[in-house]
């Protein structure tokens, strides 16, 4: 008997969206975590960005138990969380010329190193410039956004494409346009938003497959533990010490 409350129904929502992600999404998933421990075999770095509340997926990669110690944060100051104030000049930044390229030429990113792009819409300024500045520096680009808006919604960039046209790798969260997944009819907005549900969720997993294939190369996956469990600090400061000069969130 399903949970008809509005909390059953957005679970069912969200589960239901996890379980199309794990079905469609499968060999883009296993590509992704593919190109990242290609990435690290080969001495590259690995970045994630995201702007608004794309960034909570990002940052849920980063510094993380049980992550990969070398996935870094690429932030863009006003952008990364709903911290700026006000919380509007965040979605405002997004939009601006320029922006991606700036960061991008003051970061440690170079030819080699791969990028994560989140991006519910991928289409505003920002994103899309990150992506198409990454790879003229020769980075691979993964990007994680709803394919749906590009159909659905107008560009906001000058060349009217979207984050997916311009990335090595696209992961598509299945989100639908308004990410908002519940309507009442004494409710004047659709409310419920699942996409940080489902892109971190995509993310992980993309991590997991990154990790099990370095370790099926006979690679030690670079794996941070949780500092809460006995000996967690003692494995962290081997692992950050071992690739120091991969990681730049100590600095």
């Amino acid at each position: 008997m399903s949970d008809r409350t509005p909390a059953g129904r957005f679970l069912d929502a969200a589960i239901g969206l996890l379980h199309r992600v794990r079905d469609e999404e499968a060999d883009s998933v296993a590509a992704a975590g593919t190109l990242l421990a290609d990435t690290v075999a080969d001495g590259g770095r690995l970045f994630a960005f995201g702007a608004g509340h794309s960034s909570l997926a990002a940052q849920d990669i980063v510094y993380r138990a049980g992550g990969l110690a070398l996935m870094n944060l690429l932030a863009v100051p006003g952008v990364v969380g709903v911290d700026v104030m006000p919380a509007t000049l965040g979605s405002a930044l997004e939009r601006v010329d320029g922006l991606a390229s700036a960061v991008l030429d003051s970061s440690p990113a170079r030819a080699g190193d791969a990028l994560v792009i989140v991006s519910l819409s991928g289409r505003n300024a920002l994103p899309v410039e990150m992506a198409v500045n990454a790879r003229a520096l020769g980075l691979k680009v993964i990007g994680v956004t709803s394919v749906a808006y590009a159909t659905e919604t107008t560009s906001r960039h000058v060349s009217g494409t979207y984050l997916k046209d311009h990335c090595d790798l696209v992961l598509d969260s299945k989100i639908a346009v308004g990410d908002a997944e519940l309507t009442l009819d004494n409710v004047p907005a659709p409310f419920a938003p699942a996409s940080t549900v489902v892109t971190t969720a995509l993310l992980q997993a993309v991590m997991a497959t990154a990790a099990a294939t370095l370790a099926d190369r006979g690679i030690e996956p670079p794996l941070l533990r949780s500092g809460n469990v006995d000996g967690g600090h003692d494995w962290n400061g081997r692992v950050l010490e071992q690739y120091g000069d991969r990681i730049f969130y100590r600095h």
